[in-house]
């Protein structure tokens, strides 16, 4: 308290009894704005990122939900089930962001998940999307993204990248803790079947590295370390608007992309159910599914987002490849380790 206020106060106690109640009702303010409910979403590193989404996703979802939200960032999508099976119904986590159609059946056998409730009729996902679980936010493409500077003939065709010079390196993710690295292991198996195994072993010779998530991999790529780069086709229009340049493109793949389309869910012991699926409702409206394609790099799943000028410039993907969830699910865990044989990763 100032000291010339002190005197006066002695002499006034009308007004000392005032300025009690204004502390006691600043105080009781301070402690309702205190007991906003935290809304926390598990998510992927890239998207909590100070470059991702996530601020300006949390600065629109606060304006209107008096609540905070809190992004936490993990290593990758594929990590973010590991997590929630390791915590189990003891997680703190709301609402997963990132696992990909591939792992919903895996996601919903933990038996950690409730229905969204969010209405997705009027969503437009390539090959069509139907869950009463899980909402689709936003899908890309795989693919394939060179450093034209260094790559005279990029590969056009899984055939071209396979069997490709061994001396011109790549960069893959870990289909144990990755979407991007599952999403290749899948593309592998949609294209090659049986002879899977035989094609990684090709491939071998030409891996750099196999990172834990998409960030480190594509952080090599960005540093002149790596010159080809598992990533997506929308991952140009980024250096296109934030760098101004065209150096870096996707290649097309005659055997067609495999489809990424990522969700989110609400995980059944949440305090917060109606919030979160208020969140996945906000999700994929409007507001929010215009910032997704210039800050995560990704197509809306609405058909009302006016895209920048790059997006046009794009690799058309003419063949969608997507293996059902289901085959996933039985499968996933032998072809892991018919990957991990093959390209010999621990």
């Amino acid at each position: 308290m100032p000291q010339l206020l002190r005197p006066f106060l002695r002499f006034s106690p009308l007004i000392a009894t005032a300025l009690a109640a204004v502390a006691a009702l600043t105080g009781g303010a301070a402690a309702q704005a205190g007991d906003r409910p935290t809304l926390t979403v598990y998510t992927y590193d890239s998207f909590s990122a100070e470059w991702g989404p996530g601020p300006k996703l949390k600065q629109a979802f606060e304006a209107n939900c008096d609540c905070t939200l809190d992004f936490v960032g993990l290593e990758d999508g594929v990590a973010i089930l590991n997590r929630l099976k390791l915590e189990g119904p003891s997680t703190k986590a709301d609402v997963a962001l990132g696992l990909t159609s591939d792992l919903i059946p895996e996601a919903k056998a933990t038996g950690m998940f409730t229905d969204s409730r969010v209405d997705l009729s009027e969503l437009e996902v390539p090959t069509g999307f139907s869950d009463p679980v899980f909402v689709p936010y936003d899908y890309s493409y795989l693919a394939f993204v060179y450093d034209s500077e260094s790559v005279e003939n990029p590969p056009k065709s899984l055939a071209d990248l396979v069997s490709g010079d061994p001396d011109q390196k790549i960069a893959i993710e870990d289909p144990r803790t990755s979407t991007p690295g599952l999403g290749f292991l899948l593309w592998m198996k949609a294209v090659y079947g049986d002879e899977a195994a035989a094609r990684w072993e090709e491939l071998r010779p030409r891996i750099l590295t196999v990172t834990p998530g998409w960030s480190e991999a594509y952080g090599l790529f960005t540093k002149g370390e790596v010159p080809i780069v598992l990533s997506y086709t929308t991952s140009p229009a980024y250096h296109a608007i934030e760098e101004g340049t065209d150096r870096y493109k996707a290649a097309g793949f005659a055997e067609g992309q495999y489809l990424q389309i990522e969700v989110a869910g609400v995980l059944k012991e949440t305090p917060h159910a109606e919030l979160a699926r208020t969140f996945l409702s906000f999700l994929v409206g409007k507001e929010a599914q215009a910032i997704l394609p210039t800050t995560n790099w990704t197509l809306p799943v609405r058909d009302d987002i006016d895209l920048p000028e790059a997006f046009s410039d794009l690799v058309s993907v003419d063949r969608p490849l997507l293996i059902d969830p289901e085959t996933v699910a039985k499968n996933r865990r032998a072809w892991t380790d018919e990957w991990l044989q093959a390209v010999g990763a621990r």
